[in-house]
């Protein structure tokens, strides 16, 4: 006797794959720095001299702008001699020479 076979079939459906690629954050390659070099630099001390500055002469008080002096001694006294023409306190009277300078001596 035989006996009767069964065959029986199966369909299954697969769903398609779908790929992603993920991308992947660059690595930044690792880098080692050396320490740094010192050189030393051999320092040389250079003297330079002060400028020189010629010294600055106080200025002379100037006579007030209606000066009067009744001679040279008085003048001088107020430290205004010599006297120029057009200076406060001149006087063609002062001026015994007549060339523009009164109490010049």
């Amino acid at each position: 006797m035989t006996q009767p076979t069964t065959t029986s079939s199966t369909v299954s459906t697969l769903a398609p794959t779908t790929t992603i690629d993920v991308p992947v954050a660059p690595v930044a390659p690792t880098t080692t720095l050396a320490p740094p070099v010192v050189i030393p630099v051999p320092t040389t001390t250079v003297e330079v001299p002060a400028p020189r500055v010629a010294p600055v002469p106080e200025p002379e008080a100037p006579a007030p702008a209606s000066a009067y002096y009744p001679n040279c001694k008085a003048a001088k006294a107020a430290g205004a001699a010599p006297l120029h023409r057009g200076d406060p306190g001149y006087s063609s009277n002062l001026d015994r020479d007549g060339d523009g300078i009164a109490c010049e001596k």
